[in-house]
């Protein structure tokens, strides 16, 4: 077990990439935290995880419901070894259509609550700590009308090497994790049908040299890497799970003939 006597804390837990990276933690050993604002989700969740984990209620974006929960989560379970700043949502900014307010929101939700979260963490980690952040293919590919979850994303992949240098005196090593499309509830608001996701899976693929669009679980085990002593030399950098969309993008079926 890689994680075995571990503890992590994971913000959104509750759902798709934190609830599998949760899932997996608890499966190599580790006991969990989760952090989630919907109550009903977080019990299910909980349930299903089974003793290992504590679920606690809380809006990221309100730091000091951040600091109340990180802080009763290692009431719970002890101090920190792991921490997967994973919450996060994606929005719609299309030029001469966002307000303010709404550009702030995502912002604030994807950039800030990051921050803040491994901010209220940071007296409860242990030295030697890892610290996973979650980022997105969005921060280097130029999607339209996106530009405030793109600016959001690619402000954390900055803020990921300056953290990985600002806690290296302590040996805690920042990483990022980016996903590409994955399958996961973050799409439910823009595809609120079976056949609108399917649509959107499928746009997807076409952009992909793999071919497919990914699996909250493939990104789960990137999250495991970066979080166990097999990734203890590894701080300040990004591992990429995109089947290839943003490292190889001409390999993508829509490119090829035939």
């Amino acid at each position: 077990m890689r994680l075995r006597g571990k503890i992590a804390l994971i913000t959104g837990g509750n759902s798709g990439i934190g609830l599998a990276t949760a899932r997996l933690f608890v499966a190599e050993g580790a006991r969990v935290a989760i952090i989630g604002r919907n109550r009903e989700t977080l019990d299910a969740a909980a349930a299903e995880l089974g003793g290992s984990v504590v679920a606690v209620q809380a809006d990221i974006t309100d730091v000091e419901e951040t600091e109340r929960a990180v802080t009763t989560a290692a009431e719970r379970l002890g101090k920190l070894d792991i921490v997967f700043a994973n919450a996060g949502a994606a929005g719609t900014s299309p030029l001469g259509q966002t307000s303010l307010a709404a550009f702030e929101q995502i912002v604030r939700i994807n950039l800030t609550a990051a921050f803040f979260t491994v901010q209220a963490a940071l007296r409860h980690l242990n030295d030697g700590a890892s610290i996973v952040l979650n980022g997105s293919v969005h921060a280097v590919m130029g999607m339209p009308g996106y530009s405030a979850y793109a600016t959001a994303k690619g402000g954390v992949r900055s803020m990921t090497r300056n953290l990985a240098s600002e806690l290296a005196p302590r040996r805690i090593r920042v990483n990022q994790v980016t996903p590409g499309g994955t399958r996961t509830p973050i799409w439910s608001s823009l595809a609120p049908t079976d056949a609108a996701l399917a649509a959107i899976e499928a746009r997807i693929s076409r952009g992909a040299p793999l071919g497919r669009i990914g699996e909250a679980d493939e990104i789960a085990r990137a999250v495991l890497y970066l979080a166990s002593d097999d990734a203890s030399n590894v701080t300040g950098t990004e591992i990429v799970v995109d089947g290839g969309a943003t490292g190889a993008p001409l390999g993508a079926p829509i490119f090829r003939a035939g």
